[in-house]
């Protein structure tokens, strides 16, 4: 398959300044009277892995399906590649180069893998170049040639989280997007997905991460942002999150000891 970003990366902690892809800037995003994003500014370079971690409810899938047009925000602005995406339909979106791996995986368990693989595709014109792509993502995903006519349903939980990614690496996308790749996994099969994960990385796709596991998260990222009760709290490298006291406040949304005012 070719993707987007063609060269390989040979060290993730040298690179040259690379053009900007997405730019999220004010994102405010409500349900009713819930708020779920306060704010939310942040940046996306071509063939950066950014993570985005928090605890359940922080907000991060909000953040992700703002971006696809599945959720419209009460205020700010989402550019893409220079682009305003507030006017574009979720399929207009999808066409532009945006790609998501929904939390769920949302993988429809009465249809082949086949046929779930193809729904990736649905989007495209060019049919010679997505049977090689298809081709090239069987020899990535070994598994899912041998269940190619199975309902995906009894697929594993690990098995259909790489059918999600194959699927949504079929549209060919600029920026591919994961919503708790790692949620209900087993260590093992953790593993294997950020294996995968560190594969697309290495070949330079940009990739966008909502984790709970922010240690997985800040293995394969490049720019990694705490989310707690919808704001940013601490952004930064993964070096300078692990040895910044204030991440797990960050994180949890708390604030640390000695800021607490005296009374």
């Amino acid at each position: 398959m070719t993707f987007p970003v063609a060269a390989q990366r040979t060290d993730k902690n040298v690179q040259a300044p690379s053009e900007l892809l997405l730019a999220v800037d004010d994102l405010h995003v409500g349900y009713g009277s819930i708020t779920a994003l306060r704010g939310v500014t942040l940046r996306v370079h071509r063939g950066e892995v950014v993570a985005v971690v928090g605890p359940n409810g922080a907000g991060k899938s909000s953040l992700l399906n703002s971006i696809a047009g599945l959720v419209r925000p009460r205020q700010g602005q989402i550019r893409y590649a220079g682009r305003a995406l507030d006017s574009l339909s979720i399929e207009n979106i999808l066409r532009s180069g945006i790609a998501l791996v929904p939390e769920g995986r949302h993988i429809f368990g009465s249809m082949t893998v086949e046929e779930n693989l193809l729904l990736g595709a649905t989007i495209r014109s060019d049919r010679q170049a997505v049977a090689a792509d298809i081709a090239d993502l069987i020899a990535r995903f070994p598994i899912l040639r041998g269940r190619w006519q199975q309902p995906a349903g009894r697929l594993s939980g690990g098995e259909q989280q790489q059918l999600a990614i194959a699927r949504a690496l079929l549209c060919r996308p600029a920026l591919l997007m994961l919503d708790e790749p790692s949620l209900g996994l087993a260590p093992a099969i953790i593993d294997q997905v950020y294996k995968i994960l560190h594969e697309l990385h290495d070949r330079g796709t940009t990739i966008l991460l909502v984790e709970q596991n922010a240690t997985r998260a800040l293995e394969i990222a490049d720019h990694t942002h705490v989310l707690s009760a919808g704001a940013l709290r601490l952004s930064g490298t993964s070096a300078e999150l692990l040895s910044s006291p204030q991440f797990d406040a960050a994180y949890f949304g708390v604030t640390p000891p000695e800021q607490v005012p005296a009374s």
